[in-house]
């Protein structure tokens, strides 16, 4: 038996860790949030999570939650599904057939969570971005290139964590999603050059900002399963 955790799309962006978010926002004028962290650690597991406390409630990584209890995430709708295992629950451990024969190859251990860790930093850069333009702070490159660099500096961890043929193709879509959210900032960079004020509305219907949401689902699920499954989004 397995539980099935079903979570409302709209609150997703919750389980982003806003980890150097915070720290920018604070020393370069970018929207403000006062947060600090600490480690998830659950029961019985060994690895642990970080963990942000932001105005009194406390957030994790979707995916790190899934790689800490061995759980599966999938997006259905406006929802997203968190499957717990059965050990999860209380109940026999494995059988000693867990992994079928001729099983696709699984993301080795330090590429999955490099990938995280990178997935994590492009979605921060993005969620500052969409903060800053509907809620009119100005875009400045003093504030967006430290994201920037930050989520290149974890892409790089993950190349060099990249060890096996899966790990490898699911490299090229996470540095296919960096190159798209690095063009999105540069196009914001360059609108706010044009203009006193950028429209709110700016993200609304906008293809390449959808195209960077599907893919991040797209690697989430990837990182969750950790099986590499292509995507076109992420293309």
């Amino acid at each position: 038996m397995q539980a099935i955790v079903r979570i409302p799309a709209t609150a997703a962006l919750a389980f982003a860790v806003p980890l150097f978010v915070a720290a920018q926002a604070r020393n370069s004028g970018a929207p403000p949030a006062t947060s600090h962290t600490e480690t998830l650690i659950i029961a019985g597991h060994q690895e642990q999570a970080p963990l942000v406390r932001m105005n009194g409630r406390s957030y994790v990584d979707i995916e790190s939650l899934a790689r800490l209890t061995g759980a599966s995430v999938r997006y259905n709708g406006n929802q997203i599904i968190l499957t717990l295992p059965e050990s999860s629950l209380g109940g026999r451990q494995g059988s000693g057939n867990g992994e079928q024969s001729g099983a696709p190859p699984q993301l080795s251990g330090p590429f999955l969570a490099a990938e995280i860790e990178a997935l994590t930093a492009i979605r921060e850069w993005r969620v500052l971005l969409v903060n800053a333009v509907q809620n009119n702070y100005p875009i400045a490159d003093t504030w967006i290139a430290p994201l920037r660099r930050f989520a290149d500096s974890k892409l790089q961890l993950a190349a060099a964590a990249a060890s096996t043929d899966p790990d490898q193709k699911t490299l090229d879509l996470l540095r296919n999603e960096f190159a798209n959210m690095q063009q999105q900032s540069d196009n914001l960079l360059a609108l706010r050059g044009r203009v006193s004020e950028i429209r709110t509305d700016t993200f609304d219907n906008n293809p390449l900002d959808q195209k960077i949401l599907a893919c991040q689902r797209a690697l989430a699920q990837v990182a969750a399963s950790k099986q590499f499954h292509d995507d076109p989004s992420c293309h």
